[in-house]
């Protein structure tokens, strides 16, 4: 019989949010915490930030695992142009759910599959749609007074409480929408050797 895994993965991560995703899979794995700056470079397109930034996490670990499968990814949302990553604070995610009130927000996942017995990674781009519904200064204080979602990009956690803040999503993966696209991950880790299921 096939075992299922016989490479070590690794999520280049400290998200809770993340780590409960890949814990779906069934899969043992450990996670680093990757040393990054995250800063967004001058005039950066947030599809270059988040599949850099996800490639950057993965190879930040690399040097501690080197027969491994690493996993890194970021995530950022973009309503009219403008780049939100994490509020940190509840005066910035006020600001941040005001903004994206009643508008179609995308948020990009970029993702990074580095295998340090080669050195190669595999790097995608996952984008993934949600209409905010109109929200009151009432609904909003509610919301991050029950929730806190104070280290998620764009303010909520969809996961949660957050999905009332939306009329619709669209996308091929909503596991995106959260921070880890396990639709592509899945594919990945079967052309790598790591039988899921």
């Amino acid at each position: 019989m096939q075992t299922r895994q016989s490479r070590t993965l690794v999520l280049a991560s400290t998200s809770p949010f993340r780590k409960v995703l890949l814990q779906r899979l069934g899969l043992a794995f450990e996670c680093c915490a990757p040393d990054v700056d995250e800063q967004r470079i001058d005039n950066e397109p947030a599809e270059q930030l988040v599949t850099r930034l996800s490639e950057l996490k993965a190879r930040a670990v690399a040097a501690d695992w080197p027969d491994a499968l690493i996993i890194g990814s970021d995530q950022v949302a973009v309503s009219n142009e403008e780049v939100l990553g994490k509020p940190g604070k509840h005066d910035t995610a006020v600001q941040q759910l005001r903004r994206l009130a009643g508008h179609r927000v995308t948020f990009l996942t970029g993702l990074c599959l580095l295998d340090t017995r080669t050195g190669e990674s595999r790097i995608d781009l996952i984008p993934y749609y949600v209409v905010f519904r109109k929200l009151t200064d009432a609904q909003i204080e509610r919301y991050l007074q029950a929730e806190q979602p104070y280290n998620c990009a764009g303010s909520f956690k969809s996961e949660g409480l957050g999905i009332s803040l939306f009329e619709s999503m669209q996308g091929d993966d909503p596991n995106a929408l959260i921070g880890l696209p396990l639709i592509r991950l899945v594919s990945w880790l079967n052309d790598a050797g790591v039988a899921v299921p």
